[in-house]
């Protein structure tokens, strides 16, 4: 009998190229052959993929041609690379491969005319080639976010060809160099995401008038720079994030930005005042101007506008116009642009209080003189100068001014010396009294009138003087009179005075350098004032502790950040003799005590014995101060004060009611608390996120915490999460680079490079992240010796459990209810980003800020109402505004849906940070 071989569709194997060649319409060979390619390069071979007609293959779309249109294969878990001729598919408009494992060199797509939608974001791809992009004139959506293992690679200009782009995102792609000048080339594009690169540069010309509403360029590792202007003329902008780079000068008007929502802005270096078309953008709803260098009267935003200005140089804490001369300096700031160099020390309400080129009389109230030569300063000369009455020495010289010379400065009282030599200034030469010694050598214009443009740096603040300079006929000669001889015989004396007053404080600031290292603080002074940094301000918890003192201020000790010295006997009264009573922990350093003061506050205080200090538990000590005293973030733990005593060294931090995030996750039933929801898990999550990202990436220097763990993270009664224990903080290295120290740290949440070689990068702060976020997930330690082997170690096993869904769902900690499918999509989402925070290499982990941009939207999705909650609230639409009105006056405070509405709409802002009585800091009980 014949053997009859029959072929299942089951047991078919991978087509060659050549029998596919065979089978379909010579017009389709070449598909057929890159199909067949990319089939044996994927791993694993999608299941439906069998037999020879490629077109019926799931997520493959052809045209009646056998032509490939469309490759959709977006999260199938695929590994392998793609075929170097991919763009031999001459009819693909659509390639979808994003959120997969795909990895190698990204083949060209040249020439690929009808291509319209490219998305290959979250795989592991290597390289771009030169001429990816030469081509493809009807590119609409590209993104590439999310590809770690790129080489550096720059915006190329044949990018320009795609004339028809939509949407460009590329962020976590390792792009590098500055933004390309060709942006009047994409008259459509409406969203541009370039976040954590390594862009450099300026922000490009060709941004003026463009239709960009999202545009994304925040976290760059070495910062875009130079001002932000051209956003003034970006009206159809609605969502800008700028944050976390090296941008300075003013914030523009943008006062044309009509449809602006969202604005980040912070940590960066913006000086200047913030204009009011900020505060009046009539969408705006969220901004952010944190650890800026702005200064001038405190913005005001409306109350449905959610705003941190903390951390910049104001001059008053609320609002209110500054003092006179303050106004005048910055008016005199703004003509020359607002340099850093003049913001990092203009801060405040008192120029008088070393404000540097400035100096004052011995009465420490008004500014005598202002010297600015030598500076490299651009810019004009600001009739504003008029406003300082007492000013006697007046020096620009040696700089890049241009302009004209106010004429209103000729009426200055008491101005004696007025030198502006060396500039590019124009226009007449003004007649000062006899009295005025006036240098203007080296100003070839000078004398003529040279057109100038009359509008001032961005964000300046408006002249209070006359527009200065008008044309007269004044005198070119320079002759010696009596009046100048007296002149300068007066500004010798004045010099003089300005060499005794630097001597002075020269030799006033050696006097006081005993006091800048922690281990010489002299001990017994007694808290002056409540630390002063960031947002905090504590209000009147310290008080009590105020008037105790000697009113000495002689005997303040007010060091870097605003935390203070504090006495033991302060210390001893507040924690009622450091009771047993008053323990909240133990820890391998010492005990942490609850104290109280006599209004209620709640402080803690962690006392570190002196049996067990040693050298390790002193640098613990030092590290702790050095850390907390640069940074100041509502997610981390904030230090308060510290004090010395003898061989005893006690920290005092704010108070976090409800402990440690060990004791709700582990150990709830001991404590009778219920367990954490997984709504409260996932916003603990994103809380820790955001700490950490700041300490990495966003504060003035970037740090290493080397012990995150649950035990390590505290609770205020809100629930909210604050990230503690900086005592082995390490400064993070600059870029990639990684810094070898000794190890330290707890067992289960080291990372592998870091156990093995000592060295550490941020990346050993996101491994231990990762397990907090399977230990969030699992209600299981890192560690638990009580589980069989291959189960003890918790990253091990969580990692083979997320493969299987089924697995998954086991994992998962039996308290929680996973009922519901939004619930179970957060923990899957959740759990991938834990896998992927724990990659064994560090170059494969992403970086805090992406677990933040992961987590967010799981904590503060904003969801539509339904329509029967917009149906006016019983309100009758067909009245009249005013009728209406005084129905909405009546129905206050009594209408359950009106308040139900509103206070879902608070839920979705962000919290603002606690005050000193929100929370406590626990030891960590190693």
């Amino acid at each position: 009998m014949p053997t009859t071989t029959t072929t299942t569709a089951s047991s078919v194997s991978p087509p060659s190229s050549t029998s596919l060649l065979l089978l379909l319409p010579f017009s389709a060979a070449d598909d057929a052959a890159v199909m067949s390619k990319l089939l044996a390069a994927l791993s694993p071979t999608p299941p439906t993929w069998k037999g020879t007609d490629f077109c019926s293959w799931d997520g493959i779309n052809c045209d009646n041609s056998n032509r490939v249109t469309s490759i959709n294969l977006a999260t199938k878990s695929l590994a392998g690379t793609l075929p170097s001729d991919l763009n031999q598919l001459s009819q693909l408009k659509t390639l979808s491969l994003q959120r997969n494992s795909l990895s190698g060199d990204l083949p060209t797509l040249a020439n690929l005319t009808l291509l319209e939608t490219v998305f290959l974001d979250n795989n592991n791809f290597t390289s771009i080639p030169p001429d990816f992009f030469l081509g493809l004139t009807n590119l609409q959506s590209f993104s590439i976010s999310d590809n770690l293992d790129l080489s550096p690679w720059d915006l190329p200009s044949d990018l320009t060809q795609s004339s028809n782009l939509q949407t460009f995102e590329a962020s976590n792609a390792n792009i590098k160099g500055s933004i390309p000048d060709i942006f009047d080339n994409f008259p459509n594009l409406q969203s541009l995401r370039l976040s954590y690169n390594d862009l450099t540069g300026s922000l490009p010309g060709s941004f003026s008038g463009s239709e960009i509403q999202n545009l994304w360029l925040n976290n760059q590792n070495k910062g875009l720079s130079g001002d932000i202007n051209v956003l003034s003329s970006m009206t159809q902008l609605y969502q800008v994030w700028l944050q976390a780079n090296a941008f300075t000068g003013a914030i523009p008007d943008l006062s044309k930005c009509e449809n602006l929502f969202d604005l980040q802005l912070r940590d960066n270096q913006f000086t200047g005042l913030v204009p009011p078309s900020v505060m009046g953008l009539p969408k705006l709803a969220n901004i952010t101007l944190r650890n800026n260098q702005l200064q001038g009267p405190l913005p005001v935003f409306s109350s449905n506008i959610e705003a941190d200005i903390s951390s910049n140089g104001f001059c008053l804490p609320t609002a209110g116009s500054c003092d006179p001369q303050v106004t005048a300096l910055l008016e005199v700031a703004g003509a020359v642009g607002f340099p850093v160099l003049l913001a990092e020390s203009w801060k405040g309400n008192d120029a008088c209080q070393g404000w540097s080129f400035v100096s004052c009389d011995s009465s420490g109230k008004n500014v005598t003189s202002l010297n600015f030569a030598k500076q490299k300063f651009s810019g004009t000369i600001s009739p504003a100068l008029v406003n300082l009455t007492a000013l006697r020495s007046l020096s620009l010289n040696d700089n890049n001014l241009t302009g004209v010379i106010p004429k209103t400065l000729t009426s200055m009282p008491n101005l004696q010396l007025f030198d502006v030599s060396n500039n590019n200034l124009s226009g007449p030469i003004p007649e000062f009294p006899g009295t005025v010694r006036f240098s203007h050598d080296g100003n070839p214009l000078l004398g003529q009138n040279v057109p100038t443009g009359t509008a001032g740096p961005p964000g300046s603040v408006p002249s209070a003087g006359g527009s200065g300079g008008a044309p007269s006929g004044s005198s070119k000669k320079s002759s010696v009179s009596a009046g100048m001889i007296a002149g300068i015989v007066i500004g010798v004396i004045v010099f003089m005075g300005i060499v005794f007053f630097v001597f002075y404080k020269c030799c006033a600031k050696k006097k006081h350098q005993k006091f800048d290292r922690v281990d010489n603080l002299e001990v017994g002074k007694e808290l002056m004032k409540p630390s002063t940094v960031g947002s905090s301000s504590y209000g009147g918890g310290f008080s009590e502790l105020q008037s105790q003192s000697s009113g000495d201020h002689s005997e303040m000790h007010v060091f870097e950040g605003g935390n203070v010295i504090i006495s033991v006997q302060v210390l001893r009264q507040v924690t009622d003799n450091f009771s047993e009573k008053n323990i909240l922990g133990r820890g391998g350093f010492g005990v942490v005590y609850k104290g109280e003061l006599h209004d209620g506050t709640k402080i803690a205080v962690k006392k570190m014995e002196s049996g067990v200090m040693g050298t390790k538990g002193l640098n613990e000590f030092q590290a702790e101060i050095a850390v907390l005293t640069k940074v100041r973030h509502r997610h981390l733990v904030a230090l308060l004060g510290y004090c010395v005593d003898g061989n005893e060294r006690l920290l005092v931090y704010e108070y976090m009611p409800q402990g440690t995030l060990s004791q709700h996750l582990f150990e709830w039933g001991e404590h009778k608390t219920p367990p954490l929801s997984w709504k409260q898990r996932v916003s603990i999550a994103l809380d820790v996120a955001r700490g950490v990202e700041y300490l990495h990436s966003l504060a003035q220097s970037s740090f290493i915490h080397r012990d995150l763990k649950p035990s390590n993270i505290l609770l205020g009664d809100d629930m909210r999460a604050k990230v503690a224990d900086f005592g082995l903080v390490k400064n993070a290295p600059d870029g990639k680079y990684s810094v070898e120290t000794r190890l330290a740290g707890t067992f289960g949440y080291l990372a592998p490079e870091y156990a093995a070689t000592g060295r550490v990068t941020t990346k050993v702060d996101v491994f231990a992240f990762g397990v907090v976020l399977m230990e969030l997930i699992t209600g299981r330690k890192a560690l638990d010796e009580t589980m069989p082997d291959e189960r003890c170690h918790l990253v091990t096993w969580f990692r083979r459990v997320i493969i299987s869904k089924e697995n998954m769902l086991k994992a998962i900690d039996q308290t929680l209810e996973t009922e519901d499918e939004e619930t179970l999509d957060s923990i899957t989402k959740v759990a991938e980003l834990a896998g992927h925070c724990t990659a064994r290499e560090p170059f494969q982990r992403p970086d805090m800020g992406h677990a933040v941009n992961v987590l967010g939207p799981l904590v503060e999705q904003w969801k539509p109402s339904r329509p029967e909650e917009e149906d006016g609230h019983g309100i009758d639409l067909h009245m009249s505004l005013p009728q209406a009105l005084m129905r909405w006056q009546a129905d206050e405070g009594t209408s359950r849906t009106f308040d139900m509405s509103f206070n879902h709409t608070q839920s979705s802002i962000p919290s603002k940070p606690s005050g000193f009585a929100d929370s406590f800091d626990s030891m960590d009980c190693r």
